[in-house]
């Protein structure tokens, strides 16, 4: 057997494994109805490869079941069919986190903070997301989309008035549905990727060290950071 055959077969064994153990070990299940079955789940990404694995499987049975003898196998996977189940192989069973990928500093807010400061804050940093906290506790996410609704509705009103008007104003009338998530540094970047794409309200998913919300930040995830990070790969 040669060489790209061996490596082909000991990772298409290492996914067929995991399956196995994701499944809780069917001992009646073939590969493909695993790849199935596993695709159907919501944040899994076998769905992601469901094409390439069923493709794999057909491979993997030439080069075991219909081989000349020990040392000669009728299909010898090629490089690009190696490379690809090794990155298949990557992703399911070592999946990229979200740290360190996403690692920043993040500048929470208190509750208290004055709008007026906050568009100076836009202005001077430009800072898009504003967590703000009470007392150590997260109360909500204020961004510059909602920021500019809000001045955007008190305008329809009249002459626009910041003086002694907070943060707290801000989450109450532009804050009824929920524009975050919080994730644990263990959260994979596909699950994020999927969050994304299932809450059209989500702006920016916060990232502490147990997913708890009153936790230290670790980091913030925008859909403009998916994008740019896709960019620099």
């Amino acid at each position: 057997m040669g060489e790209r055959a061996e490596e082909f077969l000991s990772s298409f064994n290492r996914i067929e494994k995991w399956f196995r153990e994701q499944l809780n070990n069917p001992t009646n299940m073939g590969f493909s109805e695993m790849v199935r079955r596993l695709a159907r789940k919501n944040e899994s990404q076998v769905l992601m490869f469901q094409d390439d694995l069923l493709q794999m499987a057909q491979l993997r049975n030439a080069i075991v079941h219909e081989r000349i003898s020990a040392d000669f196998v009728i299909a010898e996977p090629n490089e690009w069919a190696v490379k690809r189940i090794e990155e298949i192989e990557e992703s399911l069973i070592r999946p990229e986190k979200v740290l360190p990928r996403f690692s920043k500093k993040v500048t929470g807010f208190d509750v208290n903070i004055s709008i007026k400061e906050i568009l100076a804050i836009v202005a001077r940093k430009q800072y898009s997301q504003f967590p703000i906290y009470e007392h150590g506790i997260f109360r909500g996410l204020i961004t510059v989309r909602g920021l500019g609704i809000w001045l955007a509705v008190e305008s329809s009103k009249g002459d626009i008035h910041l003086e002694g008007r907070t943060a707290s104003e801000l989450l109450v009338s532009n804050y009824k549905e929920s524009n975050y998530q919080f994730v644990s540094k263990e959260t994979t970047v596909y699950q994020v990727e999927r969050m994304f794409v299932t809450q059209i309200k989500l702006e920016a998913i916060l990232i502490t060290k147990d997913g708890n919300p009153n936790g230290s930040l670790l980091g913030i995830i925008r859909p403009r950071d998916l994008y740019n990070n896709l960019e620099k790969e």
